[in-house]
């Protein structure tokens, strides 16, 4: 099984690149084609955001949806080709349009080139709870960076993910970023936000912030080559990626990863098994081909 394909959906867990605008706005004009086959030692995935162009890359329609209505994808119920066909977009942004207006732009393009219909429920879930361990936080914030604090609000954005067979490499936006890789977890200047969103994509349910921390932060985990093997495949299943039953076979019966959970204590944090009702976004219908914009 190529470590290619279980990086494919790191990227994406459904946070948002960028603050919703509540606008109801469009892109001028956007170009949606089926993503075209890569090669299995390395593939890459992700969105930019330059000037007046908008662009995504091999990204399926759960993850637009995931992106468009601030959702992590384990909100987002419905056919299970949402979750494995990919699109490419290449769209245009009206004169005058903020990063943060971008996400708007996609709901109204999923709604009509998709005809994306859908409905809201509320749905209990176990999650883990990422809380302050018993004998308190031991991480250091990462030091001040003013040339990424005070970035222009128009300044290009890139949102890329990587995968291959030396691991996986995430770029979370401005300074942030997570490798996985060599049984090791490394973050630079990863929020509590972010953490959560990315830790769960290798667990076996959602994660609540629960720790009321607001810096950001550098670190690292190691983890055993079981725990390393068993969370890449996990990630593959959330991404949607088809793996073979003997990769499967790896997550039967299989626990938390220990050697997570311990790295975690190390820091000062802990994952506390919970129960807790979260919105869930379910796809009535959608087209498979998006209709010509």
């Amino acid at each position: 099984m190529s470590i290619a394909k279980i990086g494919l959906g790191i990227l994406f867990g459904g946070a948002a690149l960028v603050a919703q605008d509540p606008a109801r706005l469009s892109f001028e004009v956007a170009s949606i084609r089926p993503s075209a086959g890569t090669p299995q030692q390395a593939v890459a995935a992700g969105a930019r955001i330059d000037g007046a162009q908008f662009r995504t890359a091999f990204l399926t329609l759960k993850d637009y949806i995931a992106m468009a209505y601030r959702l992590k994808l384990y909100q987002i119920s419905g056919p299970d080709w949402i979750g494995s066909d990919r699109f490419d977009i290449a769209a245009k942004l009206p004169e005058g349009t903020l990063p943060s207006q971008t996400m708007g732009m996609m709901q109204t393009l999923l709604e009509e080139r998709f005809q994306l219909k859908s409905h809201r429920e509320k749905k209990e879930f176990p999650v883990y709870a990422l809380e302050i361990a018993k004998g308190g936080f031991k991480m250091t914030e990462s030091p001040p960076a003013p040339e990424l604090e005070n970035l222009d609000a128009r300044a290009p954005q890139a949102f890329t993910g990587t995968g291959s067979n030396q691991g996986v490499s995430i770029n979370l936006g401005p300074g942030s970023s997570f490798t996985f890789a060599n049984n090791k977890f490394e973050a630079k200047r990863l929020s509590m936000a972010m953490l959560v969103g990315t830790l769960e994509r290798f667990l076996d349910r959602p994660i609540v912030n629960a720790t009321e921390l607001n810096g950001v932060y550098d670190f690292s985990i190691d983890v055993t080559a079981e725990d390393y093997r068993s969370m890449l495949i996990r990630s593959a299943v959330v991404a949607g990626v088809i793996l073979p039953p003997e990769a499967l076979r790896v997550l039967d019966g299989s626990s938390s990863p220990a050697s997570l959970f311990d790295g975690l204590e190390k820091l000062g944090l802990k994952l506390e098994p919970r129960k807790a009702p979260m919105d869930v976004l379910v796809v009535d219908s959608a087209l498979k081909i998006p209709t010509e914009n």
